[in-house]
């Protein structure tokens, strides 16, 4: 499970695990986030008519870096 969210979210693992958070509390602090930044990555949100039209795990508090990097996925498509 670590490597598979470690592939979605790197940055985040990397910073957690070089601030000394053990692979379990790494996991649990990333796991939700890298399932909602796969699907943003992905497009799944990219053609929403509106905030109701999100479903209700399609958010998740997550820093400017990576909305950036969603920004730039969908910039791309």
């Amino acid at each position: 499970h670590c490597l598979a969210v470690r592939a979605v979210c790197q940055r985040e693992i990397d910073c957690d695990r070089g601030n000394g958070y053990s692979w379990k509390i790494t996991l649990l602090r990333n796991y939700w986030k890298s399932k909602v930044k796969q699907e943003w990555l992905n497009g799944k949100y990219s053609n929403i008519s509106s905030q109701l039209s999100l479903p209700e795990k399609s958010m998740y508090p997550m820093d400017v870096d990576t909305w950036g990097e969603i920004l730039e996925a969908e910039l791309e498509r």
